[in-house]
């Protein structure tokens, strides 16, 4: 059985491939991007899960150690000191920029 395919026939067959492989990488690239946002939108959200039960925490045991007049002079310090320094420990290494993060051109992960 032989298959007589005109010019015409096979360049639409390679017209319609071509279509198809380039609709599929673009929705690839759609879904990639999608991923991506989602990722970051998840990690923004954890952070500020977790900056807002450290700060319940420190502000739990500030209270804790600045309402029972017991104790010594030592405890307040620590309670006021130790979060001032995490804090601007924290904050130094937020708003300092050591790398720019720059999307890739092509391809995935490497």
């Amino acid at each position: 059985m032989t298959m007589g395919l005109t010019v015409e026939q096979v360049a639409i067959g390679a017209a319609c491939l071509f279509v198809l492989a380039w609709v599929w990488r673009a929705g690839a690239r759609r879904a990639k991007a999608a991923a991506d946002a989602a990722r970051s939108g998840a990690r923004l959200l954890s952070l500020t899960g977790r900056v807002l039960f450290t700060a319940g925490v420190i502000v739990g045991v500030q209270w804790l150690v600045l309402t029972h007049p017991s104790v010594s002079g030592w405890a307040v310090v620590a309670a006021l000191g130790l979060p001032a320094l995490f804090a601007s420990y924290t904050l130094t290494r937020a708003l300092t920029v050591t790398a720019v993060d720059l999307p890739r051109k092509r391809g995935g992960r490497r």
